[in-house]
């Protein structure tokens, strides 16, 4: 069996790449970016163009396609759907030139859209921004592909939002804010959060290189869903410091996005603060899998833990 990882040399790929290495699962990268962990094992594709897929997928038995464009405010916007609407139908097709019958695909529970309740796989899709329509519509292209031939074997998993050590994304910008002693807490702070630990979710990914053929769909969640309050305590117990938020309403908060959004689109400037993120930040927003746990896995790391993890590789001056 060898895995090819499309798009490993980034934050969840290098984690996956670590355990598929230790695990002793033959495994490459194939990434428009040279892996820095495994660059050896590393080859050049790029999901938009199919010629530097199929020389990067030759011989694979299993792809793991980790490849999107994701980051909040892209421009153009067709650049979601060149990557992960067109990037999964290159993938599918240069599966199936080669014989490859098992695709794992990362999607995300952006599908769903805001949620009002705890969602499982079989809510209702209401994504609301374009990383979230694409990535719907790339599960679709992957549908079809597995649809075709019955031995096609399709594990499609939406994790939510993934953090760990030495990623710089919306989760590292919260837990450094809140570290920092001077977090600005909007609203009451009971909304609740579900969250995904990258060491969690990759050893997740490693178990799907084991499914059999047909069509497998997971939400990936790390239980309990924290509310903001109970994070902030998390993190400041990890790291030995006083509680110290400040506290604003909501309605002030959401005006004051709202400003910055006006005044981004008129000087062209991008703000760490924007009324998308307010929104994100003060809703609660819960999933759940009825499937994983009839698979017999069990994550490694508890999600307590694993924030704790995090705050003291960040932030503690000790290290």
């Amino acid at each position: 069996m060898k895995v090819v990882i499309v798009g490993g040399s980034g934050f969840i790929g290098s984690c996956l790449a670590n355990r598929l290495y230790k695990a002793g699962i033959l495994f490459s990268i194939a990434d428009i970016k040279t892996s820095d962990s495994f660059p050896t094992l590393s080859t050049y594709a790029d999901v938009t163009k199919p010629e530097t897929l199929k020389s990067a997928l030759e011989g694979a038995s299993i792809i793991i396609n980790l490849a999107a464009e994701h980051k909040d405010n892209i421009h153009p916007t067709n650049l979601y759907y060149d990557v992960n609407v067109q990037g999964a139908k290159n993938v599918c097709d240069v599966a199936t030139q080669l014989g490859i019958k098992h695709i794992i695909f990362t999607s995300s529970v952006a599908v769903y859209g805001f949620v009002e309740k705890e969602t499982a796989e079989d809510g209702e899709y209401h994504p609301f921004n374009h990383y979230g329509k694409s990535k719907l519509e790339a599960e679709y292209i992957y549908d079809a592909w597995q649809a075709k031939n019955p031995l096609h074997s399709l594990v499609t998993v939406r994790p939510t939002v993934v953090f760990g050590e030495n990623n710089r994304g919306n989760v590292y910008n919260l837990f450094r804010q809140i570290a920092s002693g001077k977090f600005l807490m909007i609203g009451a702070g009971d909304n609740q959060k579900s969250m995904a630990y990258v060491e969690n979710i990759a050893e997740f990914l490693k178990f799907a290189t084991t499914f059999e053929s047909g069509r497998h769909v997971f939400n990936y969640i790390d239980k309990p869903d924290f509310t903001m309050n109970e994070l902030t305590n998390i993190i400041c117990v990890a790291l030995n410091k006083n509680k110290n938020n400040i506290r604003i309403p909501y309605v002030i908060g959401i005006t004051g996005g709202y400003c910055l959004d006006f005044l981004s689109k008129i000087t062209g400037r991008e703000f760490p603060v924007s009324s998308i993120r307010v929104k994100k930040f003060c809703a609660r927003t819960q999933f759940k899998s009825n499937y994983i746990g009839s698979t017999g896995f069990i994550a490694p790391i508890s999600l307590e833990q694993g924030i704790a993890n995090t705050v003291r590789h960040e932030f503690l001056k000790e290290k």
